[in-house]
């Protein structure tokens, strides 16, 4: 069912955060605390805002070197904050009374973090679309463009859920990578955090021949089907079919087989990109060697049971644009394009 919305005209929602100190915290001054939990404003901008009376503490006013103890709540409205700009384009591809299917633009979080809220897909269902309590079953990383399910009741989401947990619905992701890949490989490994990377959140696979047992506690299993559809000028078209649902599954896979996502600024030809992305300083030269501007992974196709009437339904987003021009210069003779 291919769907039309009347958006609603665009409101802005109230951002009120609310932090609950734990045992392992206690004992940080407050300004200090909010500095390094969020980056976004520096220590004095995080006693400006608590001299402007921005931040409560336990429900009164505080100082900046307030010493916190466990269990204290603080309480910011974070309202101001300036959000970086998003492609905020997004379409129904598929709706009822239980479920509203949604495909994602390359650029537009799904849920708030950090300094993004009202520039966010939840965000915006309520704001445009009128949904009171929008629930993620799926979510895609901010760059990844494609097929998100939002469930509109309680009911619907828990049988999605339970649906994914069983490795019952099945997944489709279109990627660019460099180089040229080999007809079909079957990725079983490993999927844990990468020790040798700046990056925090970076994460690295290891082969399951390489370490049949979990290599350190944290490891998490993942099982990927990686197709070549097309290559030409250094870039391959790739489909991707994660049998298990790990975070940057696909991503962390193909950089560690040697295959980087074009645009992926942290699983891509430079990492270094995404130190520099971080604080608004990547150069022009920064995106020759990305090629695109955001990482090309695109979720296509999604197949499971609808959550109410148990009948089998395929949804399906077509490609965008910018990762159209990829797929054109896999087809066409030797270029120097970026896009």
């Amino acid at each position: 069912m291919h769907v039309t919305r009347n958006l609603q005209p665009e409101a802005l929602l109230t951002r009120d955060m609310r932090l609950s100190v734990k045992e392992a915290e206690a004992g940080q001054m407050l300004a200090g605390y909010l500095a390094s939990r969020f980056t976004y404003h520096d220590r004095s901008a995080w006693c400006r805002l608590i001299d402007e009376g921005r931040v409560t503490l336990n429900g009164t006013s505080a100082e900046a070197e307030h010493r916190l103890a466990a269990g204290d709540l603080i309480r910011y409205d974070a309202s101001g904050i300036p959000e970086p700009p998003v492609e905020d384009t997004f379409s129904a591809v598929w709706e009822d009374e239980h479920l509203l299917v949604v495909n994602k633009s390359g650029n537009l979080p799904c849920h708030p973090g950090g300094r993004y809220f009202n520039h966010t897909l939840w965000a915006m269902l309520k704001t445009r679309c009128g949904l009171e309590r929008p629930v993620f079953v799926n979510r895609l990383d901010r760059e990844t463009s494609g097929v998100v399910l939002v469930a509109k009741t309680r009911r619907a989401a828990v049988d999605l859920w339970r649906q994914f947990a069983a490795h019952q619905v099945a997944k489709r992701y279109t990627v660019f990578v460099e180089g040229l890949f080999p007809e079909r490989i079957d990725a079983s490994g490993w999927l844990l955090p990468d020790k040798a990377s700046a990056i925090r959140k970076k994460r690295c696979w290891i082969p399951a021949d390489a370490a049949p047992a979990a290599p350190t506690p944290d490891a998490e299993w993942c099982e990927t089907a990686l197709t070549r559809v097309s290559c030409g000028n250094g870039v391959s078209r790739v489909t991707a079919e994660p049998r298990t649902g790990r975070l940057h599954q696909i991503r962390a896979t193909l950089c560690s087989l040697g295959f980087p996502v074009v645009g992926d600024k942290v699983y891509g030809v430079d990492e270094t990109a995404f130190l520099r992305f971080c604080t608004d300083s990547l150069a022009e030269d920064d995106y020759m060697r990305l090629r695109t501007k955001r990482q090309a992974l695109h979720a296509a196709w999604l197949r499971f049971r609808h959550p109410v009437t148990q009948s089998w339904t395929e949804v399906e987003a077509p490609l965008p644009s910018d990762m159209a021009v990829l797929d054109g210069l896999c087809h066409s003779p030797k270029t120097s394009t970026s896009v």
